[in-house]
């Protein structure tokens, strides 16, 4: 009896020890928390055919939005930590969340296992044509004069789009009024129809409406100007000294993720974005590939998080 309970054993492990190393061995599902067609939606686009192509599965996009991604993170925590169930992310889900909501609030660090990091990205700062400045410098001197009567647009409450103006109205005095909207989309439309007359929003998201002529960008949050952009000048440029704020995208899975299925995850993220027609869409989109392991990621995710953390508490921004 004692001898059949060992071969079963044995027998149970094995088959639980190759079921494990097939991973995977159906499609993997990747989760937005923000409605299609928004920037975080066409970054994982860009990645999925070459992510199908080196996990050998289908990869699927599923949207889960609100409460600025903090949604589809929820859900991403609470499904099975087995690598078929991911979280596509922006800096404002990671690191900005965690600090700015009061309820169901998670802690990026300890839920998750961080997959990769798949790319940074500045901010470009854009006013509606109707505004009277062609540079930054002139739009600062606009805002000083009609204090509180430039109305800015944001994807929503505690996200990045809504802190980077808030952190630009303490570097340099001016004062603008704050309305959310529930997306980047809705507060395009607004922009461009007028209601709002500026923004701060992620490159790759911009291009499209100043190459059309829609919106000016005025300057931009990098270090040094974008290969998208290479016209608009950086903050330093624009007379605004220590204002460097990049945006990253990434990807992580419920917490407690097997060490060999990340690795696999990590690997194919890295393959993917090193190909070459993924890395000339992206810059050519504004954002650049940049790709960190799981352990580099995480190392990262602690620097970003104790970042925004004093952001968040400066800006004094807090929701339900």
């Amino acid at each position: 009896m004692k001898l059949f309970k060992l071969v079963a054993a044995v027998v149970l492990l094995a088959m639980a020890s190759a079921a494990h190393a097939a991973f995977p061995d159906k499609p993997i599902k990747i989760i937005v928390g923000f409605p299609p067609g928004g920037p975080l939606d066409t970054h994982a686009r860009l990645l999925v055919d070459q992510l199908q192509k080196h996990l050998g599965q289908p990869v699927i996009i599923d949207y889960k939005p609100g409460a600025g991604g903090s949604i589809g993170a929820d859900f991403v925590i609470k499904s099975p930590p087995d690598g078929y169930t991911l979280l596509m992310a922006n800096t404002g889900t990671m690191v900005i969340n965690p600090f700015v909501y009061t309820k169901n609030v998670y802690d990026t660090l300890k839920d998750f296992t961080p997959i990769a990091r798949t790319a940074q990205q500045p901010l470009a700062l854009i006013v509606n044509n109707d505004v009277p400045a062609k540079t930054f410098a002139e739009f600062l001197a606009y805002a000083k004069k009609n204090p509180g009567k430039v109305n800015y647009g944001s994807a929503g409450n505690g996200g990045i789009s809504h802190l980077v103006p808030e952190m630009l109205e303490q570097a340099t005095g001016i004062q603008m009024v704050h309305v959310p909207y529930k997306g980047t989309a809705p507060a395009f439309t607004d922009l461009l129809a007028g209601q709002v007359q500026f923004m701060s929003e992620s490159i790759p998201q911009v291009t499209q409406y100043l190459k059309a002529g829609k919106v000016r960008a005025l300057a931009m949050t990098g270090k040094e100007r974008n290969a998208a952009i290479p016209d608009v000048p950086t903050m330093a440029e624009s007379g605004v000294k220590n204002f460097e704020v990049v945006g990253f995208y990434g990807v992580l899975a419920p917490a407690k993720l097997p060490a060999d299925v990340t690795a696999k995850l990590t690997d194919a993220f890295k393959k993917t974005l090193a190909a070459d027609d993924v890395k000339t869409r992206m810059v050519a989109q504004g954002a650049d590939p940049a790709y960190l392991d799981s352990a580099q990621f995480m190392q990262f995710l602690q620097a970003e998080s104790a970042r925004w953390s004093a952001a968040v508490k400066k800006a004094g921004v807090k929701l339900d």
